[in-house]
């Protein structure tokens, strides 16, 4: 009897270790929650004293929040492109933005191999809701770049109540047909997502899921739930808002947040809250009715304020809770640190970003690198504290340099008195320019 119950304790025993073994070794799903010129004094867990973020702040209590994240370009579709594919958006074509007026016709190439593309590959149901930004035409359509449902818009921004495009087109999509509803576009989006996971719980379908949610608050134009139709459809251009910029700003911001907060809950309650990771960050910095906190600059600038932004990421149980992480890291590190949390590479024959993973598991430093950038006249190259500055001018380059580590603001320029560090980084970028750019047809504006 007594060697029975020994032998029935050790079967429990392996049987306990094997399904602990199992469950740590399940597929991860991903949620992507992508904000829109979102500034990096924003959100309250940046240190905003007036937008109240408890949702938002609350993924920050339990994962790791970055205070060296940029965005590959201070503007929408650039950034987007280097999320998408895992590359500088140079080597994709979208060095700028694709514009409701004169890039109708173009977009991400459909050779590009896209995030989603990637996840399907290993069985995962995708689902994109809200800003596209990567090509009007349905040839461009997200349902052509990996996904299996889709429902938002393809423009840089719509009215949130009509879903009217800059230059007075109709843009509100379901797959690949043009197919307008009623509702404020922040909440139809959070509603899709919803919809999203009560479809795809992995419980049901025994597959893992992808959800990128690429909000449009709080892009222009500025609109409350409870605000009129700003633009029509036919005509371009958009109406004067007749109230404070700044108030509507703000409650545009802490709707993105509610929202963020249904999305847990919903997690939570299919039972895949720990199972998740959980992705928030905007495309670039704030303009001038937003806030980049101590930064220098704003959306479409080459100082910290155009390109450092708030960015979150929870993975309960796998990655330690309150985690205030320093290293560099751009948007282009997604792609392969995604697959690196499901044990996969990269299939495209080239990428720029590089794997996470390990800081994010383990908090160790990652590797030494250089990074650039560049958008219209604007340029910049990161090498370990040092920025490099060249903005082109009408009689040639100006350049200027800072230590960002004692000079976070820009407000020092030290480009005088390093010359040879200047000569050094003003030769890596040329040469990045020169390789990144081979090849390439790029949209500029």
């Amino acid at each position: 009897m007594r060697k029975i119950i020994v032998l029935l304790l050790i079967s429990t025993s392996f049987l306990s270790c094997s399904d602990k073994k199992k469950e740590i070794e399940k597929t991860p799903n991903f949620i992507i929650i992508m904000a829109d010129d979102l500034g990096y004094g924003d959100i309250s867990c940046y240190g905003s004293p007036h937008t109240k973020t408890p949702h938002i702040d609350q993924l920050a209590n339990e994962g790791t929040r970055f205070l060296d994240f940029h965005s590959n370009a201070p503007v929408c579709s650039p950034t987007r492109a280097a999320f998408m594919t895992g590359k500088y958006q140079q080597r994709t074509g979208i060095e700028g933005v694709v514009t409701s007026k004169k890039h109708r016709d173009v977009g991400l190439g459909l050779k590009e191999i896209t995030i989603a593309e990637e996840l399907k590959k290993y069985n995962y149901n995708n689902g994109i809701y809200g800003k596209w930004h990567l090509g009007y035409s349905k040839k461009y359509n997200p349902m052509n770049q990996g996904f299996d449902d889709y429902a938002g818009f393809v423009s840089g921004g719509i009215d949130y109540h009509g879903h009217i495009d800059q230059e007075g087109y109709l843009d509100w999509w379901k797959g690949t047909k043009m197919d307008n509803e009623d509702g404020y576009v922040t909440d139809l989006i959070t509603q899709y997502g919803l919809k999203f996971l009560k479809e795809n719980n992995p419980k049901k379908t025994n597959k893992p899921f992808f959800l990128y949610l690429p909000h449009e608050s709080p892009h222009r134009p500025y609109q409350r739930r409870i605000d009129r139709v700003l633009r029509e459809v036919g005509k371009a251009g958009t109406l004067a808002v007749q109230d404070s910029i700044q108030s509507i700003y703000r409650e545009m911001v802490e709707v993105m947040d509610e929202g963020v907060g249904e999305i847990i809950k919903a997690l939570k309650e299919i039972g895949e809250y720990d199972n998740t990771v959980v992705i928030f960050l905007s495309d670039n910095g704030a303009n001038e009715y937003g806030s980049n906190g101590v930064l220098r600059g704003f959306k479409n600038e080459v100082y910290e304020g155009g390109s450092r932004v708030p960015a979150i990421i929870s993975y309960p149980g796998h990655i330690k809770a309150g985690i205030v992480n320093d290293q560099t890291v751009l948007t282009m590190d997604l792609l392969p640190t995604v697959l690196d949390l499901i044990q996969k590479e990269p299939t495209a024959d080239y990428i720029d970003g590089i794997s996470i993973k390990n800081n994010l598991i383990n908090e160790s430093d990652l590797p030494e690198r250089d990074v650039f950038f560049a958008y219209g006249n604007l340029s910049f190259v990161r090498s370990g504290k040092w920025k490099m500055i060249r903005i082109k001018e009408d009689n040639g380059f100006n350049y200027e340099l800072y230590d960002l580590i004692n000079d976070l603001s820009e407000k020092n320029n030290m480009a005088l008195e390093n010359s040879t560090l200047l000569n050094t980084m003003k030769n890596k970028l040329l040469l990045w320019e020169k390789e990144v750019r081979k090849g390439a047809e790029l949209i500029t504006q």
